[in-house]
């Protein structure tokens, strides 16, 4: 059952950035903005196993440098306008 909807586009912006982020390099950038968050949630989350809480979502959007509303699925344009 999939928990959340942005799990593969997370895993997309990770890998379109230049140079590619790792999860453990997402977690960290994660945890400057403040979120106590682990490597292991990461996987969960591009995998849809764990659900994704909306501050969650903002933040993970700021630390990859891409809007939220492409995580959402509401634009193709990953680069915040």
């Amino acid at each position: 059952m999939q928990r959340n909807v942005i799990g593969a586009r997370v895993r997309q912006a990770r890998k379109m950035s230049s140079p590619e982020v790792s999860q453990t390099d997402l977690v960290a950038r994660l945890q400057v903005l403040g979120l106590k968050i682990e490597q292991p949630a990461i996987s969960k989350i591009e995998n849809g196993q764990r659900p994704v809480l909306d501050t969650e979502v903002s933040l993970i959007a700021k630390a990859l440098g891409i809007s939220v509303a492409w995580l959402l699925g509401e634009t193709d344009t990953p680069i915040k306008s």
